[in-house]
């Protein structure tokens, strides 16, 4: 007894895929590709779904963290909100401030929540103690778990600020706050001591509601706070809505397209299996009707064919789930969260459960033409043979010798009515194949929009700092954030204790000497740094703007750029955290000084986890920039306009030099990369559908080819002839494809946009142009003729005497 059932039938299997050697790399290379894509989108989703719910629930995170002013909200007033409608239960109230402090070595840290409480343990936000002890006395702080490292340990200490004389805490214990409500803890005493040297003060309360899971309960929830205190006592609320999002992200931009490629993997390898299998059916009845003469039982014959698909299917499906296990290792790299469940491997289950899919829903497509096998009756398979049944298509042939071409155009142009099935089937892999290339043409064109739209500054003809470029010291290993991704380092990162500084120019005689140069167009000076944002636990990137910057503004999803004092821009991800909406008003605290903002614009950004506002300087009068993008006139040289300001800086310090244009992130480069070969992988499976089909209709009709030659055809006429049988189906296939694609483009990146947290601005969605719609239509006819190729080819040889004696 062999694998399928005895001997006999086990000859007829292998002899089968043995002679079929096209459709089997057909059916192997289509499975392959469309289990690659669900292997990859599979491990991606696993890795998107970190256990943050879990931890959460344990922790009994908060649903809302809020600030209060303790200026405008008494401590009466916040036990109030603890009975309010919805309230399940809260914690608080606890003093808060932000302060940057300064390591053992020198190096600035982030800017830090930090938040007076007596012990871990809370009714809301049970933080988690991963080693040391809690804060008992001043002096005395426990910060993320997150910021440990040799320069930050047990026993080590911070200096509260990178003034001369100032305090030092002594760091006793690392901790984790599922809902990210502080980035540090400490006494209430000690909190107040920051405060006293200059550090904003605030109120943390933190709340669970009965109704909070989706955005608009949460906007709810906070404004029952709001109104339930005076006008503007709420400075600002997180929402753990934005937390879980921040924690679970990782991949999750990659998701959506890799699981549109896999969609349209597992349609084609259905169309190809299903097309392969009719196929063979179609051209084996004699053999079909002998098998059932000798012995063969209906069932057998539909086990045998069935099997010639799943054999092969096989060996594509191994080396799918290999080929999905080596492209999502890239994709899963910045996924491992701090919770430590995502490795950078795929999960098991996934390399089990993607393959036993694949073959369950190979074995279904191939049994339906396989049925047929089993049901034709025994004489008649003998007697008809591979032969097409008379008279079929003879309407087309009539028809299309009407039309002023050559009779082999107009013959092969007729040649898909004689089988409508295989030829629908070669119409959907062509298709289907041009949908795939028109996808991935707008999504690497949608991700360089991304990426230039990230990098405003490189927009500038030349950038001016206030320190030469080959000193600026490199910043310490920034700590890790949710989702496994670096934090950015601090953009200001003084040198080690016991080092020199860099000379640092006068931004007022670097402005100057801007504003003297001969070609100067325009200019705006800018200043990246870090800011506290009542609300929002940690540091949050800003860049403040000096002069009018709207040469260097981001793509703006609502509202407008900052066009003076007051104003500030936020990114989509800042606004849910927050809760807040364009027209809102934040409190935000630059070094000491603090100013309330108006939030006018809504920024495309897609810097992940972070958080980075925009501003204009004049709201915080201690702010100068270092940094100052220049444009020069017309017909101006940008390189000799930057050196001749860089001789007048250098001396004070600074420095000038043309802007070179950022290269794409690895991320953008990985998503581009994958599109081309997912798209490679499907174009290649849509013209060997192409190829297998037209050489079962060669061999079907290469008893009618060798009449066409006896009577002169020549073997470009059999060439042309073979073309043209595929070249309207590429026009069609062309015809639905593209507009197919573009739609499924039109889906896909609003997606991926909100898997990060972000909308998408047109020119980003707006990618395609007539010209490239065109070409990208006629690619369908070029996929078709592509696949031809070959079998043309092969007819043109066929000698007309060894074409006539074939039946």
């Amino acid at each position: 007894m062999s694998l399928f059932g005895n001997g006999a039938l086990g000859r007829v299997v292998r002899s089968g895929v043995g002679r079929r050697r096209v459709q089997t790399l057909v059916i192997a290379v289509a499975t392959m590709m469309a289990v690659a894509s669900a292997v990859v989108a599979g491990a991606l989703m696993v890795a998107a779904a970190a256990p943050f719910d879990d931890a959460f629930k344990k922790q009994q995170g908060a649903h809302i963290t809020a600030q209060f002013d303790p200026a405008k909200a008494s401590t009466a007033q916040l036990e109030r909100t603890k009975k309010l409608a919805g309230v399940t239960a809260s914690a608080g109230p606890y003093a808060s401030t932000a302060f940057r402090p300064v390591d053992q070595s020198g190096f600035r840290m982030p800017t830090l929540t930090v938040v007076g409480r007596s012990g871990a343990d809370a009714d809301v936000d049970r933080v988690e103690l991963k080693s040391g002890r809690w804060a008992q006395k001043p002096g005395e702080i426990v910060i993320d778990a997150s910021f440990q490292g040799p320069s930050a340990d047990i026993g080590s200490t911070l200096k509260t600020s990178d003034t001369p004389n100032a305090p030092t805490l002594s760091v006793v214990g690392f901790a984790v706050s599922v809902g990210k409500s502080a980035d540090a803890w400490a006494t209430a005493a000690q909190v107040d001591a920051l405060a006293a040297l200059g550090n904003p003060l605030t109120t943390q309360m933190l709340y669970r509601f009965d109704s909070a899971s989706t955005k608009q309960q949460i906007l709810a929830d906070r404004a029952k706070l709001a109104s339930s205190v005076d006008s503007g006592a709420l400075l600002g609320t997180q929402s753990w809505l934005d937390t879980k999002r921040a924690a679970d992200q990782g991949a999750a931009a990659t998701v959506p397209f890799v699981m549109a490629f896999g969609v349209l993997g597992i349609v084609m390898s259905v169309i190809i299996v299903s097309s392969v299998i009719s196929g063979a059916v179609g051209t084996s009845l004699r053999r079909i009707g002998i098998l059932k003469a000798i012995g063969f039982t209906p069932r057998e014959v539909v086990r045998a064919y069935v099997a010639q698909a799943l054999i092969p299917a096989t060996v594509g499906i191994a080396l799918g789930v290999v080929l999905g296990n080596l492209l999502a290792v890239p994709l899963l790299a910045d996924t491992e969260s701090v919770y430590g469940n995502v490795s950078l491997s795929v999960a098991w289950w996934v390399d089990i459960a993607v393959p036993a899919a694949a073959l369950l829903v190979v074995g279904l497509a191939a049994l339906i033409p396989a049925r047929r096998a089993g049901r034709l009756n025994t004489v008649e398979a003998i007697a008809v043979g591979r032969a097409p049944r008379p008279g079929r298509g003879q309407w087309a042939h009539r028809a299309m010798g009407r039309l002023p071409l050559p009779r082999p155009v107009t013959y092969g142009l007729a040649t898909p009515f004689t089988h409508p099935v295989r030829a629908l089937a070669v119409l959907l892999a062509v298709a289907f194949g041009t949908v795939a290339a028109t996808f991935a043409v707008g999504l690497t064109s949608s991700l360089n929009e991304v990426g230039k739209s990230q990098d405003p500054e490189s927009r500038a003809a030349v950038t001016v700092t206030t320190v030469k470029l080959n000193n600026i010291a490199p910043p310490p290993p920034p700590p890790p954030v949710a989702g496994g991704a670096p934090a950015s380092p601090s953009p200001v990162a003084p040198n080690p204790a016991g080092t020199s500084k860099p000379k640092v120019a006068d931004p007022a005689k670097v402005r100057a000497a801007v504003k003297s140069e001969a070609g100067l167009e325009s200019y705006y000076g800018k200043l990246q740094t870090e800011v506290a944002v009542a609300g929002v636990s940690g540091a949050v990137e800003a860049s403040l703007y000096e002069g009018d910057s709207r040469s260097g503004s981001y793509e703006m999803l609502s509202g407008h750029w900052i066009t003076g004092k007051g104003q500030v821009v936020v990114p989509t991800r800042f606004l849910e955290r927050t809760s807040t909406k364009v027209g809102d008003t934040v409190r935000m605290t630059f070094e000491k000084e603090s100013a309330d903002l108006r939030i006018v614009g809504e920024s495309f950004d897609t810097s992940g986890n972070e958080l980075e506002v925009h501003a204009d300087m004049a709201n915080f009068p201690s702010a100068q920039p270092d940094t100052f993008l220049v444009d020069v006139k017309s017909g101006v040289a940008a390189d000799e306009f930057a050196r001749k300001l860089a001789a007048v800086v250098q001396p004070m310090g600074g420095d000038a030099t043309t802007v070179v244009e950022s290269e794409q992130s690895g991320v953008i480069l990985i998503m581009d990369a994958m599109a081309v070969l997912l798209t490679l992988m499907l174009i290649a499976v849509a013209g060997l559908g192409v190829l297998n089909s037209v050489v079962l209709d060669t061999r079907e009709r290469v008893h009618d080819l060798g009449v066409c030659k006896a009577i002169g055809m020549s073997p470009r006429q059999t060439v042309s002839l073979v073309l043209a049988s595929v070249s309207a189906i590429g026009v069609v296939g062309g015809l639905l494809g593209v507009p197919a694609g573009y739609l499924l483009h039109g889906v896909v990146m609003p997606v991926m946009g909100r898997a990060v947290g972000t909308g998408m601005p047109s020119p980003v969605l707006d990618v395609y142009g007539p010209v490239e719609l065109l070409l990208l239509g006629l690619g369908g006819v070029v996929l078709a003729m592509l696949g031809a190729m070959i079998p043309a080819g092969w007819a043109a040889r066929t000698r007309t005497a060894t074409a006539l004696r074939t039946e």
